[in-house]
């Protein structure tokens, strides 16, 4: 063969965004922003329909889009055999364990090659079999198909499913669009069409009254923000449905639920800092929510009712790590509360289960969650506490749902980055548990393979940054392994050392899979969370980067080896500290990311604006905490230097971060980068925040970003 035949493909040109000044000023601060045109007016009508895209915006996504593959057509057989592995990590005709109320025992499963759950019901009474899967299940009735129902659709989820009291209808929402922005349907549950017309434009979360008839639901106003909880009653008109509770404030969004009891239907409204909450009685649909106690600034509390008593989870009164209160009272003028458990120095509690005669208590310490058993005698107070033990070092778990109040059961599941999913019933009288069900692996998975570890790395201010890591014992720990390194930090969420079949498909080629437990989450408590939010969100950074410092030391990898991965506000994170400490990563992938954070919290009509004000500071109003934001920014920050390869994605119908704000970025970053590494942007043209709908869908675009990380370190790829 000559020599031209072993020459390379030309490599793709990539797309260059036109350059177009919009000139904005602000506290006496001007900024020119040359990729504004990106954001279309008509926003709101793309999330529902992306017909409606401006040509020349969907021009350059689609430009991006085909760059993206072009750049990584010399790993589709790679893309391929990931995809293979993670599918056949999954068990195709799964199912979640039955849950019994009443007559019936409600469940859903997945069918062998099926993209979405099958929602069913059977007999509370028949004998369950080890395994449900397959397609017939004796006694069983199919309540909502799931792919039957998504059949010629590009998106679909389902939301809100419940049944009514009487077990006659079932309730369910639906998004076809992945912009989150639901219609909701009631049908009868033995099959048939649609009850009344459907209601438009809903959250998703739904709640049946006692008499089931009267279905409440929570409506979005024309920015996307819930504002309404409203009572429809069956064979009214929607028209006619009533407004239970409105919010004023643009900044609180309201959240639906009913207590374990059933005795009322709950209304939270709240920020990320201070929160309200009222109630209906149940059995009395059609009167007015009483309201538990007045929002206070900075005062959180959540509510849920047992034995005639509120149990109240709040940090009221300076309890920094929440505690638990009793109102005497589950009516109107409940009165005081009084403090019923505070946990320790250095322990969170997260939530409260109530069950008839029991209580049980998520804490978390140290980044360990522990659930805690109170038994109540008929007076309301606690006999007895225990702590359910596990022996792992590092490890996830959280109750689960069960409609069974009256019992002495409490489901919950446990994992670890080395252990699949388990589902326990524990007896909380016998203190035995029971294994339900267990996560197969179909293909094989040999936890003894894999160690998982639990680190502390030093922060520069000597705080302990908790990490979680997995490999295989056979990686040799001498600095040469490439390392994914994960990192959330924002609003106050744990980041769960869980189990993750996909993983495995690096850590099996020799990676090191790392989680960085940063400031901004509550993995140490709420001062954690404090931490790394609003004036000390610097430290989300410095924690990220003094993670991937520590593991290099330590030669769990060195410094050029690493892939920062985050999504949504941990690809804030990804873009700060590739920002700040490019050399430190070799590759990041941003997910969805909210880097162009200045521009959206100026922005107050955008869904979230107003909501993540007391998360990051109101930069409108603020003069300093505009010039805090605008100094990490991402998308403000980019820098004429060198840059890791780079994997962004964006989801088009996004109502969380606008599909602009990654492809902004990426356009400035193309435009001042001084590197010839790869720089790709992939938005999904029929989805949102979460990416595909469809469980096979979805592990294609992971199986894509995985084969952008081995490309980069020329793992495994063809020659």
């Amino acid at each position: 063969m000559s020599a031209a035949g072993h020459r390379k493909p030309t490599p793709p040109t990539p797309p260059k965004a036109p350059r177009r000044a919009h000139r904005r000023s602000l506290h006496g601060r001007g900024r020119v922003d040359d990729y504004a045109w990106l954001r279309v007016a008509n926003w709101r009508d793309v999330m529902r329909d992306s017909r409606l895209l401006d040509a020349e915006v969907r021009a350059y996504l689609e430009a991006e889009n085909e760059y993206t593959a072009a750049n990584l057509r010399d790993v589709e057989a790679l893309q391929s055999e990931l995809f293979r592995e993670m599918r056949g990590r999954i068990k195709e005709d799964d199912y979640s364990v039955p849950d019994a109320d009443g007559a019936y025992a409600y469940y859903f499963r997945y069918r062998e090659g099926g993209q979405y759950p099958v929602h069913c019901r059977r007999p509370a009474a028949a004998p369950e079999s080890e395994e449900i899967g397959g397609e017939e299940i004796e006694g069983e009735e199919i309540l909502l198909d799931g792919d039957a129902e998504a059949r010629g659709r590009d998106y679909f989820q389902v939301a809100g499913f419940a049944h009514s009291p009487d077990h006659s209808l079932i309730a369910y929402a639906v998004d076809t669009a992945g912009s989150e922005s639901y219609t909701l349907n009631v049908r009868p549950a033995a099959g048939g069409a649609t009850l009344d017309e459907p209601i438009e434009r809903v959250q998703g979360d739904v709640a049946w009254a006692a008499d089931g008839r009267h279905l409440f639901y929570t409506a979005l106003d024309e920015n996307h923000r819930p504002w309404r909880v409203c009572r429809h009653r069956l064979g009214d008109p929607v028209a006619r449905d009533a407004v239970v509770y409105q919010e004023q404030d643009a900044g609180f969004f309201l959240f639906l639920g009913k207590t374990r009891s059933r005795r009322f239907i709950t209304i939270h409204a709240s920020d990320h800092r201070t929160s309200e909450a009222w109630l209906v009685p149940a059995d009395a649909p059609r009167a007015a929510p009483f309201l538990v106690r007045a929002r206070e600034r900075d005062v959180e509390y959540t509510v849920t009712e047992r034995a005639g008593r509120l149990l109240i989870v709040t940090n009221a009164a300076g309890a920094e790590d929440y505690k638990l209160c009793v109102a005497a009272s589950a009516a109107p003028g409940c009165g005081s509360w009084d403090d019923f458990r505070v946990p320790g120095a250095g322990v969170l509690l997260e939530r409260v289960v109530a069950f008839s005669r029991w209580i049980v208590r998520l804490e978390r310490k140290d980044a360990l969650p522990r659930l805690v058993v109170m038994e109540m005698d008929a007076g309301g107070r606690c006999v007895a506490e225990h702590v359910v033990a596990f022996d792992e070092e590092c490890y996830e778990l959280q109750p689960l749902h069960t409609f069974d109040y009256e019992g002495d059961v409490l489901r919950f599941v446990y994992t670890s980055m080395t252990t699949p999913y388990r589902v326990f019933d524990y007896d909380m009288r016998t203190r035995t548990r029971v294994l339900r069900k267990e996560q197969i692996v179909p293909s094989g998975h040999d936890p003894e393979a894999y160690e998982t570890r639990r680190l502390f790395a030093p922060a520069p201010d000597g705080e302990r940054v908790p990490l979680s890591l997995l490999y295989r014992k056979t990686t040799p720990l001498d600095g040469a392994a490439p390392l994914l390194l994960y990192g959330y930090g924002s609003y106050g969420v744990s980041v769960p050392a869980s189990f993750s079949s996909n993983r495995l498909s690096l850590v099996d080629r020799g990676f090191v899979y790392a989680i960085a437990h940063v400031r901004g989450g509550m993995e140490k408590g709420y001062r954690w969370y404090k931490g790394g939010r609003t004036g000390n969100k610097r430290n989300t950074f410095l924690d990220f980067i003094a993670c991937g410092e520590y593991l290099a030391r330590e030669n769990f990898t060195r410094r050029g080896r690493i892939v920062a991965h985050g999504a949504s506000a941990g690809g804030l994170l990804v873009g700060a500290v590739v920002n700040a400490r490019p050399d430190l990563f070799a590759a990041a992938i941003a997910e969805v990311p909210f880097v162009d954070m200045l521009n959206t919290v100026c922005d107050d009509t955008l869904p979230l604006t107003p909501i993540e004000w007391p998360e990051w500071g109101n930069p409108i109003e603020d003069a300093e905490a505009f010039a805090r934001i605008a100094a990490y920014s991402p998308y403000d920050n980019v820098a004429r230097q060198d840059y890791p390869h780079l994997f962004v994605t964006a989801g088009l119908s996004d109502p969380r971060v606008t599909y602009w704000e990654p492809a902004k970025w990426v356009a400035r970053l193309r435009a001042m980068k001084t590197d010839d590494n790869l720089l790709l942007l992939k938005t999904n043209l029929a989805a949102g925040h979460g990416g595909a709908s469809g469980r096979f869908d979805y592990l294609e675009e992971v199986a894509q970003r995985y084969a952008f990380v081995l490309k980069v370190f020329a793992q495994y790829v063809p020659g």
